[in-house]
């Protein structure tokens, strides 16, 4: 499939998704809010990907909504109940995002603002440089958080740094944003995605399925009492023990001292 407002690299198992409007820093505009959908549900439903990144064009990640674009004029107030019902494109890139199944990496090359910087928090594992600046952006502008922030940013900095960034909306650099546990890696600008390539590479080397259950495992301890993720944790093993090959081969390669052949089939 052919991108306008990305590029979809995918070789060793690992797919490459690279927002590709440098001129804005990536801003989401309507075709690039639509693709990010497009290309997440086509590698969601590649079996030959094992692990994605994410990262941008040019000196940014992404800057959020692209506010530079034609605006309606006078459009229909919406009622309060279409509002809260309302399935807008950021629940959508949230949910894609999260739901990919396969691990999914941020490679944070600049600013990752608004919901550029939600679409960051919405994956595994982010990897950044001194580069890197995170700012939540929505007050400035009169709004609150969208696109899934008030649900990633306090599960993975805690309520009180998440209301701290949200309320001040001041820029978390790299350094900071390591010791917060926005970053899990962070390493020089040059070294940036060699360094993602390397943690997918890493993933993609193990089981392919394995990888997905215990990325699903994570995700649903969320929001579920140990008990419910204890059985859960069994069901997980037990579909990778029945579906594939993988946890045989894994004994067999360890017999025969040899580095294993994961199929995930």
């Amino acid at each position: 499939m052919a991108y306008e407002a990305l590029t979809l690299e995918i070789a060793d198992d690992v797919a490459t998704v690279t927002l590709n409007r440098p001129e804005t820093l990536n801003a989401l505009n309507a075709t690039l809010r639509r693709e990010t959908l497009e290309v997440c549900a086509q590698l969601k439903n590649d079996d030959n990907v094992r692990a994605v990144i994410f990262t941008g064009a040019g000196r940014g990640f992404c800057s959020g909504a692209d506010l530079t674009g034609p605006r309606p004029e006078n459009p229909p107030e919406p009622t309060w109940q279409e509002l809260l019902d309302a399935d807008s494109w950021v629940g959508r890139q949230a949910r894609a995002v999260y739901l990919i199944d396969k691990p999914t990496i941020a490679a944070v090359n600049g600013v990752a603002a608004g919901a550029g910087m939600s679409l960051a928090l919405a994956c595994d594992i982010r990897v950044g440089s001194e580069n890197t600046r995170f700012k939540t952006v929505f007050i400035e502008r009169a709004l609150s958080p969208d696109a899934g922030m008030t649900y990633f940013l306090p599960r993975i900095v805690g309520s009180g740094n998440a209301l701290d960034m949200i309320l001040t909306s001041r820029a978390v650099g790299g350094d900071e944003a390591l010791r917060m546990g926005l970053l899990q890696r962070l390493v020089h600008a040059p070294q940036l995605m060699d360094e993602a390539r390397a943690i997918a590479q890493q993933i993609a080397a193990h089981p392919p399925l394995a990888a997905m259950m215990s990325k699903r495992s994570v995700q649903r301890s969320l929001d579920h009492t140990l008990e419910e993720q204890l059985r859960y944790e069994i069901r997980a093993i037990d579909v990778g023990r029945r579906a594939t090959n993988d946890m045989k081969e894994q004994r067999l390669a360890f017999r025969e001292k040899r580095a294993p052949r994961y199929t995930g089939h």
